[in-house]
């Protein structure tokens, strides 16, 4: 299990994944706690010349990862926290 930072309008990679976040929303501290990302995956795979393929495109909510998360077959990306710096 691992934890990554990424800033909105950034990216990061983890494995054969890359990870950008386009936007990113919370509700302040005396509401009901939610976090929301619109976020950008994409597999870069492990060969130089493959292509990099999008697996997910979508909003991530963190109080209900199930609703919209990545499917993939070795890698779990769900939304911990949201906030703007």
């Amino acid at each position: 299990i691992s934890t990554k930072s990424v800033p909105v309008g950034g990216g990061t990679e983890f494995g054969t994944l890359e990870i950008r976040v386009h936007y990113c929303a919370y509700r302040p501290p005396e509401e009901p706690p939610e976090n929301v990302a619109f976020i950008m995956i994409f597999d870069n795979g492990y060969a130089e010349q493959k292509p990099k393929k999008a697996l997910f495109s979508g909003w991530m909510f963190a109080s209900s990862p199930a609703i919209s998360g990545l499917e993939h077959p070795v890698y779990d990306v769900i939304l911990l926290s949201c906030h703007k710096d």
